[in-house]
């Protein structure tokens, strides 16, 4: 065998738009976090080991095969509630939360294994069910995507309860959950507002409210929001150049290599370099939809839309969170943000969007 045919093997199952639009995003996340980190190279490169990691994971789940993803729906569902249960049991309080458990080998956090195990058994089981789908299937269906979400909101973790609730919610969307169902869920969801906002904990509340005034809390609880709409409004249209973010540099800005990354890009980028942002996000997720609406089978199609409209959901959340236009939820910036286990989540996702596009062929002969 050829080096060319060795690397066409290797290559065959990537979609190359995709990974262009995969590429330009996790470059800038490497030259952000430079910036970032006060131009040390300690989580640049530490950044870089994660992604290779999550590449070699994502091309693994691109060269699976579609029956075997669906074989794995119940198990990695199944798997993930034991963990689920297993961190409100016995996991680890850090900062007032009990999200890790420690497995002796390693800390992990089986929520954000849910983003992936929850969409892929609802397609599962909505593609069990096709040819005679009633209202019935989408309650039971409705309570796995709840169960869940249950047990993540008691850890307390409101941004990842957010970003599993809208991934199962696109799934019963786009196995044609009828608008008036939806209309009757969006009037509940509007009358049970108050018992809602009772079962938040107090930090929640605080950050919801400080979405309205910051300023009534600004060394408190609104210091994030101002700090963040700070960097973002100073960096003007073309930014204060690369490396010279002063909200940044002299510290007033918080979690500035996780959450609030996107205010020291906006800073030393501004708007053009926004916008510039936002194009890539647009190209990948447009890339993500070509692939739903080519997708052969019921479930790929439910599964590749799950995970495109919930990455957009994400890039908007913590877009709209340090412009200070959503409440402050923990969700860090897709694929830009330091850290290892959502930049593993994510390209699981993307390695199946890849498998869905290149194995369509093997299934329709």
């Amino acid at each position: 065998m050829t080096r060319r045919q060795l690397w066409q093997r290797l290559v065959a199952h990537l979609d190359r738009s995709l990974m262009l639009g995969l590429g330009l995003l996790l470059i800038t996340s490497l030259i952000v976090l430079y910036s970032a980190d006060n131009a040390s190279w300690d989580r640049p490169l530490r950044q870089l080991v994660n992604m290779t990691v999550a590449l070699i994971c994502m091309w693994l789940i691109a060269n699976l095969p579609l029956h075997y993803l669906m074989r794995t729906a119940v198990p990695v569902y199944v798997l993930g509630m034991l963990l689920l249960v297993g961190v409100a049991l016995f996991g680890e309080i850090s900062h007032g939360a009990r999200r890790w458990l420690n497995l002796g080998v390693a800390n992990i956090q089986p929520s954000e294994l849910m983003k992936i195990g929850v969409p892929l058994m609802m397609a599962w089981y909505f593609e069990k069910h096709e040819a005679t789908l009633t209202l019935k299937n989408y309650f039971v269906a409705a309570l796995l995507l709840l169960m869940p979400i249950a047990l993540i909101a008691r850890q307390p973790d409101l941004g990842t309860s957010i970003l599993i609730l809208a991934s199962g919610f696109y799934v019963l969307f786009l196995a044609g959950l009828s608008w008036r169902v939806m209309g009757v869920l969006l009037a509940a969801a509007i009358a049970s507002a108050p018992v809602l906002w009772s079962m938040l904990h107090e930090y929640q509340r605080h950050r919801i409210m400080m979405l309205f005034d910051p300023s009534q809390d600004a060394l408190g609880n609104g210091y994030h929001t101002i700090q963040a709409t700070i960097a973002v409004g100073s960096g003007g249209i073309f930014g204060k150049g690369y490396l010279n973010g002063t909200q940044t540099h002299l510290d007033f800005l918080p979690e500035r290599t996780t959450d609030f990354i996107f205010a020291v890009f906006s800073e030393e980028f501004g708007l053009f370099g926004c916008v510039v942002m936002v194009g890539m996000y647009s190209f990948v997720i447009w890339r993500g939809f070509r692939i739903t609406a080519n997708a052969s089978t019921y479930f790929t199609r439910l599964m590749a839309g799950s995970i495109t409209l919930t990455f957009a959901t994400y890039a908007f959340v913590n877009m709209g969170m340090v412009s200070g236009i959503l409440p402050v939820v923990g969700v860090p910036l897709p694929l830009i943000s330091y850290g290892g286990t959502s930049m593993l989540t994510l390209m699981l996702g993307f390695g199946m969007l890849m498998s869905i596009e290149t194995h369509k062929k093997l299934v329709k002969t």
